[in-house]
């Protein structure tokens, strides 16, 4: 073995614990950028594999009734490779688990087997018999919600009559992964039900033989979908067509896609951060830890070691430490990634085959950032070093050259004791490190924020959500529009206090050569239960006649206030209107337009009509509404507000929870790294003053206190900083989806209180393994002088 080996392994057992901080610290920014990563990459693979697998359309478009013979016409349509129709309508399925039906989407299956597009996939049972009218397939999540097994009878309302089908399969589509009832805000797989039946069963149900309402369509190669859904929505206008859309506008995979991206953003965001702190570290520490060995490097020269052999030797120490904590980031992010990936696919994403995958690129960058960040920032303080003469590089540093200014004046004042005065005099000559070590332990507190501000921001909105903007107890869905005697009949409810009507309408916004898809909202001008918030909180008043409109979807159409807008109906006629934008609104869900009732009838020219309602309920007879209200055949859904709170505390709530502990944990393994390996680099740096200082009479509370005394200010220095990345990251990760959510950049007191409790009980850990050292001071040692 040779001379230099034997120093690396001897440097490597003197500096174990600052080895394994640093290696821990790696690790920490590997491993989150390894799961996040291969966690959206596996979710991303099992999505495309199962679509491809079930050959998922490329198109889909509802309309209200066209003969069988029109869809082979739209087979004939440029750019179309292949069409099926089919039927879907609405139900209710009550189950004697919910306290109200939930919300069934009915799809028919061809004469002539299995689809040839958005194809099923059996997870238990088998098709239905075409001959039977009571065989049904469910959805698989569903199923599970509720533990239907084969052979079991559900009840559904279909078309007002009450029928009973029995379970002969339990499926997965590619087209219902994620589905929501209406009404609704989020998905929740037990009050959403898809039920597929005999093509022949449902066009007798709803009158509908020889015909179809519903088709989805495979493009050719090349086409141009905006073109062939320009052409498929003018075949099917006389038809009640509501405008097809491709694949991304899907319902489902439209809410797939945006929650897949929220994840992607999480895994740009949080592992640059852990990458970064990381790389920062290893650049700090590493340097200043050869900084110490200056002596050694110029024995070595003196010895004949040239540049090279030194620098090589200094980078395998480096690359040891890094290569350590890959490693063991690798293991930790990959069973991370696996875990994530799982608890997704079973809490949101039931896909059939899911597959956890690591790929080659995420190892190769995660390893080619830390080893870069170590090499720099080792490269060039052993340049600095190994380019004086041996002669020179023996001696120490020459001291800096200080001036006595204001600083030192206070610095000197007899109200400070001794052992402050000496810290503050550190500080004054070394500013650059104490900016440095404050800034690390700055970057842990933010990731801290960062995990926590999830929580307190959807917390945020759904206090606004629920308190000021909808107030009601129960809102209802109508299947058609209805007029304004609708909600007085449900006023009339025993138990409804009061009940209020909307008009709630999908359209098309467009200016110039901008368009963007959303929703206009017609409310009563005295709107009670319902109310125009934007993300701070404050309530909007609703304009008399115009229009009021995101803030985000202006910004999309290029449109201001004086502006008009472009409006065309995706129901009923089709019809398109130019309406004047009279107000801004920085609301925090979708694109929305918001209008006065009385106001956007006359705007389409019909008389007032409602399609959604709120209620106001006397909480002691809520079972007692919803019985009613169950057997109303005008109503398609039941909702309340608060399920939405309920559904986020069973699923969000609990994987933020975890979250926030993983990257809490990470922020301590990185703030104890930044203040042990800051406080051993300077015990080293002036052990000789320490040492000094016993010998004076000083005790060893009274030297650990100049010691500890510089981190304290550290961390007094790193809490307003940390706070402040804290904010600024989160922001960054708030910019990723706008057009779906705006969620307010609101932190609480407890997540600062808990981001700092972690940094200071990071910092009082290092302390402690610092002080363990300083105990074991050789005054004997230390205090020895080079001749």
């Amino acid at each position: 073995m040779k001379a230099l080996d034997h120093k690396l392994l001897r440097d490597l057992l003197a500096l174990k614990g600052q080895v394994l901080t640093i290696a821990l610290v790696v690790a920490c920014g590997i491993a989150s950028y390894v799961t996040l990563h291969s966690a959206y990459d596996s979710l991303v693979y099992s999505r495309d594999a199962y679509y491809e697998h079930n050959r998922f359309a490329d198109a889909f478009v509802h309309l209200e009734h066209a003969p069988k013979p029109v869809g082979e016409r739209l087979a004939l349509l440029p750019g179309v490779a292949s069409v099926e129709t089919r039927i879907q309508e609405s139900a209710l399925v009550p189950m004697p688990t919910l306290d109200r039906p939930a919300t069934g989407i009915l799809v028919s299956l061809p004469e002539e087997g299995r689809s040839r597009m958005s194809r099923l996939h059996l997870t238990r049972g088998r098709m239905p018999d075409a001959a039977r009218s009571d065989e049904v397939v469910v959805l698989d999540a569903f199923a599970t919600a509720h533990q239907l097994q084969l052979g079991e009878r559900i009840q559904a309302i279909i078309n007002g009559n009450l029928r009973k089908l029995r379970v002969v399969g339990v499926a997965m589509s590619p087209e219902f992964v994620m589905t929501v009832p209406p009404g609704s805000m989020s998905y929740d797989a037990r009050r959403v039900v898809v039920l597929w039946l005999p093509e022949r069963v449902l066009a007798s149900a709803f009158r509908m033989e020889g015909a179809f309402n519903d088709a989805q369509f495979n493009l050719e190669q090349g086409a141009t979908p905006r073109v062939v859904l320009a052409d498929i929505d003018r075949e099917l206008k006389p038809y009640g067509g509501l405008g097809a859309v491709t694949r991304e506008k899907q319902s489902s995979n439209y809410l797939l896609s945006g929650e897949m991206m929220q994840l992607e953003n999480m895994a740009a965001v949080v592992p640059a951060i852990f990458l970064f702190v990381a790389a920062f570290l290893l650049n700090v520490v590493l340097s200043r830890l050869i900084a110490l060995q200056r002596s050694q490097i110029a024995t070595l020269k003196a010895l004949g070691y040239d540049d090279r052999a030194i620098g090589v030797h200094y980078l395998e120490l480096v690359s040891f430490v890094v290569v350590l904590g890959a490693l063991a980031g690798l293991a930790l992010g990959a069973w991370l990634g696996g875990a994530m990936t799982d608890m997704y696919t079973s809490m949101y994403f039931r896909f059939p085959e899911p597959q956890y995958r690591l790929e080659p690129r995420v190892v190769v960058f995660s390893l080619v950032v830390s080893l870069g960040s170590a090499v720099i920032g080792a490269a060039s303080s052993v340049w600095n070093v190994a380019r004086l003469p041996p002669a020179e590089a023996m001696r120490p540093p020459a001291p800096a050259g200080y001036q006595f200014g204001w600083l030192n004046r206070i610095v000197g004042s007899r109200l400070l004791s001794v052992s402050a005065r000496m810290v503050a005099r550190e500080l004054i000559r070394r500013p650059l490190r104490a900016g440095l070590s404050a800034v690390g332990v700055a970057f842990s507190i933010g990731i801290v924020v960062v995990s926590g501000f999830w929580y307190d921001a959807i917390d945020n909105l759904l206090n606004v959500q629920f308190h000021q903007s909808m107030r009601e107890d129960l809102n209802v869905t109508f299947m058609n529009p209805a007029p304004e005697r609708a909600v007085r009949e449900l006023a009339h409810v025993p138990g409804v206090r009061f009940a209020e009507g909307y008009r709630v309408l999908t359209v098309k916004f467009s200016s110039r050569n901008y368009a963007r898809d959303g929703t206009v909202q017609g409310l009563p001008s005295d709107a009670e239960l319902r109310h125009i918030v934007d993300r701070s909180g404050a309530t909007v008043e609703l304009p008399a006649d115009g229009m009021l409109l995101s803030k985000e979807l202006a910004k999309r159409l290029h449109v201001r206030v004086g502006d008009q807008v472009r409006v065309e109906l995706r129901e009923g006629d089709r019809s398109t209107h130019l309406v004047p934008v009279v107000g801004l609104v920085d609301d925090a869900f979708g694109l929305q337009g918001y209008m006065n009732r009385s106001s956007l009838a006359q705007t389409l020219g019909e008389t007032e009509s409602v399609n959604t309602a709120a209620l106001r309920i006397d909480s002691a007879r809520r079972a007692e509404v919803l019985q009613r209200l169950n057997k109303y055949p005008k109503v398609l859904s039941v909702g309340a507000p608060s399920d939405f709170r309920e559904q986020f505390e069973a699923q969000s709530g609990g994987i933020m929870r975890v979250f926030t502990f993983i990257m809490a944990a990470f922020a301590s393994v990185i703030a104890i790294g930044v203040v042990y390996n800051g406080a051993r680099v300077s015990l080293s740096q002036r052990s000789r003053d320490l040492a000094s200082l016993r010998v004076l009479g000083f005790t060893r509370s009274e030297i650990a206190s100049v010691l500890f005394g510089e981190l304290g200010v550290h961390m007094v220095l790193a809490i307003p900083l940390g706070i402040w990345i804290g904010g600024v990251m989160s922001e960054a990760m708030m910019s990723a989806d706008p057009e779906n959510y705006r969620l307010p950049i609101t932190l609480s007191a407890r997540t600062y209180a808990f981001a700092v409790s972690v940094a200071i009980g990071s910092g009082l850990i290092s302390a402690l393994l610092v002080r363990r050292k300083l105990d074991k001071l050789d005054l004997i040692g230390v205090l020895k002088t080079r001749e």
